[in-house]
């Protein structure tokens, strides 16, 4: 089977390169652990499985190529956010909880940081910081109020700054604020996804693509069955994250909600100095339904988010949503006036994670042969680097920190069935983009 090159699903892909996929699974394999996802999840936790056991056997099943779904798409911030924001966890899991799931965040980041300089990951990789920005009144508020939250419970190297150091590093007139964290990471998410393929690959896990799996049979073994063999295994992660919903064992714990980006052109160099952004940092607004935005290495302003599009039951065909696409590009403009005319040249859309409880979880299905790991909401690459590590401790039964961290082995709130689940799906967008509209209602059109 050929597989296509995918370079429709993102800009990452589209100017990664000349790209080989591996093989995918023929005949029959038995390996002691299987991985089902081979994105940024799965490639972490076959480095950590083989490093921690150079005798044990590993394989990753991609149904498509590395790099295909959501760690190939996305917008390649390794950032301390949890969930949606520090308020909304405190509310629902309280102080402790929203401490440790900071403290997990940070070791995250470090983490991302640290491997990239340990195996010369070439992921177009710095560390710039991050700015949460302030573009109302209301959003100055929202912000400073998740600051005292986390300033209360002892969380450090976050700081406010008013509107004229924040314009002083990057220049829009609607800023009025930010949350300044020096702790974030930007890197090209497909150039990463496939660097953790080569050290994965170089610690000795094996890795097929093309190969998605149809159907997963329980027994003394696990069996899993594709298109052209099987694979048996004594125990099973299910790294699927936005595509949990497609594998029955974990099929109510999330739904698929797609995110969109565009790209510019290259900035020449007298737009660039209209805006500033020497320092290139990470930014997100305080939006309900965020724009995230960024410089790329070839000075092209990336931008993401304003909406989401909904996917209906099994239905995985949102990349595409041109009125969102249409907000974005005017959003660009109205934040920096100076980038009116700018061209654009790619647009796509990739599903995120949300679980009914808007946190991440990690756990087993069945029985302790078989650990998940989904619910991202969207804040996934340094989280999904470190879950590898934490599922990793879990597969091997070792009590670590990571392990007893509370978002592993939680216990997962279902998602309704359909219609049900898209008509709360909507319920929830719907308020989220009511309340976006009266704060930002004296912006500019």
């Amino acid at each position: 089977m050929t597989l296509a090159d995918h370079s429709d699903k993102s800009f990452w892909l589209a100017t990664y390169g000349p790209y080989t996929p591996n093989p995918a699974v023929t005949g029959d394999l038995a390996v002691d652990v299987a991985i089902v996802g081979g994105g940024f999840t799965g490639l972490s936790t076959a480095y950590h499985l083989r490093r921690d056991n150079p005798g044990m056997t590993v394989a990753i099943l991609e149904s498509e190529v590395i790099g295909f779904g959501a760690s190939g798409r996305n917008g390649g911030f390794s950032m301390t956010l949890f969930g949606l924001e520090p308020s909304i966890t405190k509310l629902i899991y309280g102080q402790q909880r929203t401490v440790e799931a900071q403290r997990y965040m940070e070791r995250a980041v470090d983490y991302v940081d640290a491997l990239v300089k340990q195996h010369n990951i070439q992921s177009d990789y710095w560390f710039p910081g991050f700015l949460r920005v302030a573009t109302t009144p209301r959003y100055v508020e929202r912000i400073q109020h998740d600051l005292k939250i986390l300033s209360d419970m002892g969380i450090t190297g976050i700081e406010w700054i008013d509107a004229a150091k924040l314009r002083s590093e990057v220049d829009s007139p609607l800023f009025l604020g930010a949350w300044w964290e020096p702790r974030c990471g930007l890197l090209n998410p497909a150039k990463q996804v496939r660097e953790l393929k080569r050290i994965a690959q170089e610690a000795g896990a094996q890795i097929y693509e093309g190969t998605p799996v149809e159907r997963i049979e329980r027994g003394a073994k696990l069996k899993l069955h594709t298109p052209s063999g099987s694979v048996t295994a004594g125990r099973l992660v299910l790294a699927t994250n936005a595509y949990s919903h497609l594998v029955p064992e974990i099929a109510s714990k999330q739904v698929p909600v797609f995110t969109h980006m565009v790209v510019s052109e290259p900035l020449t160099a007298q737009r660039l100095s209209a805006i500033g952004w020497r320092n290139r940092q990470g930014i997100e607004d305080a939006r309900n339904l965020v724009h995230y935005f960024r410089l790329t290495v070839d000075n092209r302003l990336a931008m993401g988010g304003s909406d989401v599009s909904l996917a209906y039951g099994r239905d995985m065909g949102h990349d595409v949503n041109y009125r969102i696409f249409t907000d974005l590009e005017r959003d660009v403009a109205r934040l920096f006036p100076s980038l009116r005319g700018v061209n654009f040249t790619h647009r796509w859309g990739g599903p995120v994670s949300v679980p009914t409880q808007m946190v991440p979880a990690i756990g087993c299905v069945g029985d302790r042969r078989v650990v998940y790991s989904l619910g991202c909401m969207g804040h996934g690459v340094s989280l999904t680097h470190l879950n590898g590590r934490t599922i990793a401790d879990l597969l091997c039964e070792r009590k670590t920190d990571l392990t007893d961290v509370w978002f592993v082995n939680r216990k997962v709130m279902p998602w309704p069935p359909e219609p049900l689940r898209t008509a709360i799906g909507q319920a929830v967008r719907g308020y989220m983009r009511v309340e976006d509209r009266v704060f930002e209602r004296h912006l500019p059109a």
